[in-house]
This record gives C-alpha cells, sequence and structure tokens, in this order.
C-alpha cells in the first residue's frame, strides 16, 4: 500500500479540492482521506507531495504517433514517453498512419508497441471509413472489439453525408463517439493560416472560418437524427462554438475540444512566417480566441486535447505554405493551463477537469478520477515551479513547437500509471508494469 500524503487534491469528477491524502493498493485507489487520517498499518512508501496538487491522471483525446508508416516523425514509445512527462497516463492516438487504423492486425500493432513502451496508457481511435479516404465504412465492430475507443477519419471530414451517417447509427450500437475533424475542403481550398487582413498582408491563402461552421453544423444534425455521439475536434470559431452550446441545450449527444494553443496563441504567431505555428484548423483572431475561453469556462467546450502532431524540420522549415500543418503539445499543455489558473482565466477545477474528468466522460473512459476503486493514475505536479521551455527538454522524435523561451508554470514531478510509479523526480522508472 502507498499513500501519498500533505499535497492538495484535485479531483473535478468527486468535487475534492483540499487537503487531503490519497490511498493506492493493488493499482487502485484504496480512498481519499482527510490528510494524516485512515487506513492505519504499515505502507510500503509514504509519498510527501508538499506544496503540489495531487491531480488524477490525464487524458488526451487527440494525439497523433505516427507509427506505424511515419516513424521517423514519432513512435508508440517515443509519443507515450512525451505523454508520461506532461502527465498524461492516457492518450487516444488518431488514425492518420500508414496504414490506417482499419483493421484489427493494425490496432493490435499498436496495443502491442505500448505495452512493450511502458510508459502511458495508449487507446487507439480507429478510423471511419477504410484508408480514411470517405468510399467505405471501415469494420467498426472488429476495430472497437479490438480496442479503439472512437472512430475518427481525423485530418478529413466525412464528405459523403450518407456514409457518416450509417457511420454513426453503427457507432451508437457499439457505444462509442465519432471524432470530427470539421472543415470543409471545397472552402478552405488548400489555406494556409486564417483567412483575414493578415492574411492579405502576408500574401498567404487564408482558410475561412465557415469552412468549419457548415460542417459542424451539418454532424450537429445527424447526431440529432440518429442519436449518436459526435465528438468535435480542435474548436477554433466562435460560431462552432455557439452552435455546439445550442446542441447541448437541445439535448443532442455532442461533445467538443479545443487545444491549448487555440487558447493562448492568435494568427499574430505567423506574422513573421513562423512554421512552427502553422496548424489545423488555423489559429484565428484575438476576439475568436476569448470566445474559445469563455466557451471551456462554460462547458460547451468539454475537453482541451493537444492536438500532437510531431513533424521533422524537413517539412516545417521550409515555405510557409508548403509546410506541414501541426504543432507538438503533449509536453505543455498542462503547464499552459497551470499558467491560466495562475492568471484567473480558469479555476482550478475547471481546468484540471477539462483534462481530466471531462475526456473521459467524453469517451467513456473509466479513467480521469481519484474516485475510490477507479485505476490508480496520479499526477502529482508543483504548481509553482517556473521554468522555460526549450528544444533539449523534449522528448518526441520531432521538435516542432512554437513555445520555445517561454516560461511555463508548473511541472509534473511523479506520476502512477495503473498505480504503478512510472516516472519520480521528473525521472522515468525503469521496470514495473503499465497496463
Amino acid at each position: 500500500m502507498i499513500r501519498i500524503s500533505n499535497g492538495i487534491v484535485v479531483d473535478p469528477a468527486t468535487d475534492r479540492d483540499g487537503e487531503f491524502d490519497v490511498l493506492i493498493e493493488d493499482g487502485k485507489i484504496l480512498d481519499v482521506v482527510p490528510r494524516g487520517l485512515g487506513a492505519d498499518g504499515d505502507f510500503e512508501r509514504v509519498i510527501d507531495a508538499s506544496g503540489c496538487w495531487i491531480i488524477p491522471g490525464l487524458i488526451d483525446l487527440h494525439v497523433h504517433l505516427r507509427e506505424p508508416g511515419q516513424e521517423w516523425k514519432e513512435t508508440v514509445e517515443t509519443g507515450a514517453l512525451a505523454a508520461l512527462k506532461g502527465g498524461f497516463t492516457s492518450i487516444c492516438c488518431m488514425p492518420n498512419t500508414e496504414p490506417a487504423i482499419d483493421s484489427e492486425e493494425v490496432v493490435r500493432y499498436i496495443l502491442d508497441k505500448a505495452a512493450q513502451a511502458n510508459y502511458s496508457r495508449v487507446l487507439p481511435i480507429g478510423a471511419v471509413t477504410k484508408a480514411r479516404v470517405g468510399k467505405e465504412m471501415a469494420p467498426l465492430s472488429e476495430l472497437r472489439e479490438a480496442g479503439c475507443v472512437a472512430f475518427s477519419d481525423d485530418g478529413d471530414p466525412v464528405y459523403n453525408a450518407g456514409i457518416m451517417r450509417r457511420a454513426l447509427e453503427w457507432a451508437k450500437m457499439l457505444d462509442a463517439p465519432i471524432s470530427c475533424h470539421e472543415e470543409d475542403k471545397d472552402i478552405s481550398c488548400g489555406g494556409c493560416m486564417n483567412e483575414s487582413a493578415l492574411s492579405t498582408r502576408l500574401g498567404l491563402t487564408g482558410m475561412p472560418k465557415v469552412a468549419e461552421d457548415v460542417m459542424v453544423a451539418r454532424d450537429i444534425e445527424l447526431a440529432r437524427d440518429t442519436g449518436a455521439k459526435v465528438h468535435f475536434c480542435h474548436v477554433s470559431t466562435a460560431r462552432s462554438v455557439e452552435l455546439i452550446r445550442r446542441a447541448k441545450n437541445d439535448g443532442i449527444p455532442v461533445t467538443a475540444e479545443v487545444t491549448p494553443h487555440h487558447l493562448v496563441l492568435t494568427e499574430d504567431a505567423v506574422r513573421a512566417y513562423d512554421t512552427y505555428a502553422k496548424m489545423s484548423p488555423p489559429l484565428r483572431e484575438e476576439e475568436e480566441r476569448e470566445l474559445l475561453v469563455e466557451g471551456v469556462k462554460d462547458g460547451t467546450l468539454d475537453a482541451i486535447a493537444s492536438d500532437h502532431a510531431p513533424h521533422e524540420d524537413d517539412v516545417k522549415k521550409i515555405e510557409f505554405a508548403e509546410a506541414a500543418m501541426g504543432i507538438l503539445g503533449l509536453q505543455t499543455s498542462l503547464p499552459l493551463m497551470v499558467s491560466f489558473i495562475e492568471d484567473q482565466v480558469l479555476t482550478r477545477k475547471r481546468a484540471i477537469s477539462s483534462l481530466a474528468e471531462a475526456p473521459a466522460r467524453a469517451f467513456g473512459l473509466p479513467y480521469g478520477t481519484l474516485r475510490k476503486n477507479a485505476p490508480a493514475d496520479i499526477v502529482i505536479v508543483d504548481p509553482q515551479k517556473e521554468w522555460q521551455f526549450e528544444r533539449e527538454d523534449v522528448v518526441s522524435k520531432s521538435f516542432n513547437s512554437p513555445f520555445y523561451g517561454r516560461t511555463m508554470k508548473g511541472k509534473v514531478r511523479d506520476v502512477f500509471v495503473q498505480g504503478v510509479l512510472r516516472l519520480e523526480n521528473e525521472e522515468v522508472v525503469l521496470g514495473g508494469q503499465c497496463k
């Protein structure tokens, strides 16, 4: 039995935010008790969390691990290590691999790689259509049985509304959400940044906000029609937030995520043609960013997800219009949100909920809480530690982040996955068994 003492427990799922101790036994939460009380007897270990928060293991609903097929960008092992360093004990990996996650064999391959890595838990997301080309529905039942927690065609929307409707009907039967990248590419027309006065001044093709909004509207109506769960990826526009808010008020089963970078950056980040800040959907104007924050505050945007998208410099440090989309996110998401808490942009409880309890609820996962008998996924974070994020901090195989040189607030100290201490004093613990 292990006791974590002297910290502040923040567990939105059980409405705890105060001085408690956490007891761990046989890979599960034995109890959460007032500081210094409960569970008499010998402890295998007592961990002092003075000055730290004790929070549920974070869950990331949107991660690109690149394996199989693009292992020079990232692997299951290096991505799971980055997750561990960032306080994420569970990550959901997107199916834009080569081959796509559209068969049981690929799912098993990823799960085997995750078990060998023995860092954070990896939960595959299966493709909606075969090879993600939108022509024929993938074998959703087979993928679900193999271990997929959701379905998505990732960087591509399912253009064919008939296929999307049938996929939603299957997903409802399988009790799994469809996670949607919402972009009408006939409207975005290969744009490389937000369509605005700035894009005109920079001479770059812009991506109109309406390209996202029209697809969000369509899939809300399909969710209304089928009763299936629709999850909206990386929401970036104020209009999408309003559409999702209205859908929730109507009782339609939709959830949504937003990325940390869309919450803290604006299109000004690409003013100097910085390709490390190029992403899809693109960074928007300040007023859009502010309304995204409001969406997190009121729960319209349930989860904060990194959209961790590793790319090598060969496809990033080139002409802006030709550069690949996407940035790293696993190691910076929590510190960026700790800064939001420090600046009173978000409450501590809401910020932690958006990274743990709310993602678990969106995908129906049994994680993200310190509730009694839950899997002992626990993170100890020092919220007062200031540090400067630099390239040498990155444990991914790629280095495409716009946050180098930024002073971060909050550092992950210790991480338990299923009751096993996998990170101690910021260093990886070798051995043990992560399930």
